[in-house]
């Protein structure tokens, strides 16, 4: 699978390009102001997309209070 790397205003100006790309089996990646903001996968890819973020969790290599306390900062704008 190939990434492709597009910003927003690319995405917008060419998205039959990039959703052609899809189709044809490869991921794009959309930027804003040079941060991720977004992915286009191709479907089939979608199953083993989230498995793959699920396997930490699954496998219980993760911190479920800070994980929590992250959720909570983001949803109530709490800063340190």
């Amino acid at each position: 699978m190939i990434e492709k790397v597009a910003t927003a205003t690319e995405m917008k100006n060419h998205f039959g390009k990039y959703l052609q790309m899809v189709i044809n089996g490869n991921e794009v990646i959309i930027t804003k102001n040079g941060q991720e903001v977004g992915r286009l996968i191709p479907k089939e890819k979608t199953v083993s997309y989230l498995t793959d973020a699920l396997t930490g969790i699954l496998k219980g290599d993760y911190d479920y209070d800070n994980i929590r306390e992250e959720a909570l900062k983001e949803k109530y704008e709490i800063t340190d």
